[in-house]
């Protein structure tokens, strides 16, 4: 896998995780596109363009959760990943029954972020073939 041909999309209102989450990803070699709510991601181009998207789940207007539930709903497969402030695991059952790949807390290792960006991009494309 080329990881220079990997594009993220990272959805957050907190700017300064947006910024940290960019680096991170520059770090590792992939591409991100940074939006500060789940509006602004739908408004751009949505998921086409897309290998993963990373996103917070308390974002203002329509939540991630609802963002994910959306894009699974509407047959999207592109992988979602979600990281959030709040240590529940009713929001992490919520995750996954929304058709999260994984759910981290904002305190966990990015290098974890990575690999699960990288395992569910992987994963994605060879369900596409």
């Amino acid at each position: 896998m080329n990881l220079s041909d990997i594009h993220i999309a990272v959805v957050d209102d907190d700017e300064s995780l947006c910024r940290s989450m960019s680096r991170l990803l520059r770090a590792s070699h992939l591409h991100s596109s940074l939006f500060s709510s789940a509006e602004a991601f739908l408004a751009w181009e949505g998921p086409q363009g897309f290998d993963c998207i990373v996103l917070d789940v308390q974002l203002d207007g329509m939540s991630g959760l609802e963002l994910c539930r959306r894009l699974s709903g509407d047959g999207d497969s592109v992988p979602v990943i979600i990281i959030t402030a709040l240590d529940d695991p009713d929001v992490k059952q919520q995750a996954a029954r929304a058709g999260c790949f994984q759910c981290f807390s904002k305190t966990d290792p990015g290098h974890d972020v990575v690999t699960a960006i990288l395992r569910a991009v992987e994963q994605h494309r060879q369900d596409d073939r």
